[in-house]
């Protein structure tokens, strides 16, 4: 299943997250997804994994695995390197080994002290707060992204962790609009007025964190976990799924592209194995009304500023 973007490129509606993922793990996990019928890789800067990505990929390519043309790859721009669009993207590139990205996402809306390309720190002040850099708006970082697509770099762009309000203001100043916004939705954090905005306004919704975050975000950030919930584990038993895949569902059936992260065999091919079922009008009810407006992914933790305040 795939969603054809404002660009109108297509991207196939279930990926694969790289985030946390082991560097000595991602070649086997990469050429078992693609096995399996993954087509979509969720990247970035900020994983500090491209290089190992990119082996699995050049891997992949050369053994005629799977053709470049029909896979999707997405890497993001990091915050210390909103005043060096290109360089960051071209730095993306050549650790991914590839010519051209299918999607470069703005990873959040705000740009911090500038430490090199590609070294993707978070620079802290002498207060131990973010180093914010108040200098570069993300309107000209935008206008910068909008070059890599003249450029041929880049097919599609878009933003991630924005909300309605950066959302508006993308549409309004951008000359290509964002295909997509990034962003933690779950059942726990299911984020409807944000979601119902974009898809109003032609911008395809992934949800990253789409398991609630699971064992990552509860060892990171102390969160709990939807994948726990007696009332989507009774719903996962009627179907007899696993309350994960219930859960993802769900995800595409709200037309949002769906990113799982996993470091085991046994669940890359879980997580893909949700075309064979629908969940009823009742049980998206069901899940609908589980909402605590619950955000697992935080950063602040690391940043000493919460940037959602």
């Amino acid at each position: 299943m795939e969603i054809t973007l404002n660009s109108g490129y297509k991207m196939p509606i279930v990926g694969l997250g790289v985030w946390r993922m082991e560097k000595e793990g991602i070649r086997d996990l990469i050429i078992n997804s693609i096995k399996i019928g993954y087509r979509h890789l969720d990247c970035a800067a900020d994983y500090r994994n491209e290089a190992e990505v990119g082996e699995a990929l050049s891997e992949a390519f050369k053994t005629g695995l799977v053709k470049r043309e029909d896979l999707f790859v997405t890497t993001k721009l990091w915050n210390s390197d909103h005043g060096h669009v290109i360089e960051a993207c071209k730095d993306s590139l050549k650790k991914l080994q590839l010519d051209y990205l299918d999607l470069y996402l703005v990873h959040f809306p705000v740009a911090t002290r500038h430490t090199g390309v590609g070294t993707t720190d978070s620079a802290l002040g002498d207060d131990g707060v973010l180093d914010i850099d108040t200098t570069i708006s993300l309107e000209t970082t935008w206008h910068d992204m909008e070059k890599l697509v003249s450029m041929g770099l880049v097919r599609s762009i878009g933003i991630s962790n924005y909300d309605v309000f950066l959302t508006r203001d993308c549409l309004a100043y951008s000359k290509i609009k964002p295909a997509v916004n990034q962003i933690e939705t779950h059942p726990y954090f299911q984020r409807d007025s944000l979601v119902k905005f974009c898809q109003k306004h032609g911008i395809c919704v992934t949800a990253h964190t789409p398991l609630g975050g699971a064992t990552a975000n509860a060892e990171w950030f102390g969160t709990v976990s939807c994948l726990d919930d007696p009332a989507l584990k009774e719903v996962a038993e009627k179907y007899k799924k696993t309350v994960a895949q219930v859960v993802l569902r769900w995800g595409i059936q709200r037309n949002t592209v769906v990113i799982p992260k996993t470091s085991k065999a046994e669940r890359l091919e879980e997580n893909f194995k949700v075309f064979d079922f629908e969940l009823t009008k009742e049980d998206m009810e069901v899940i609908k009304s589980m909402d605590r407006k619950y955000r697992t992914n935080q950063p602040a933790k690391f940043w000493g500023i919460d940037l959602y305040a």
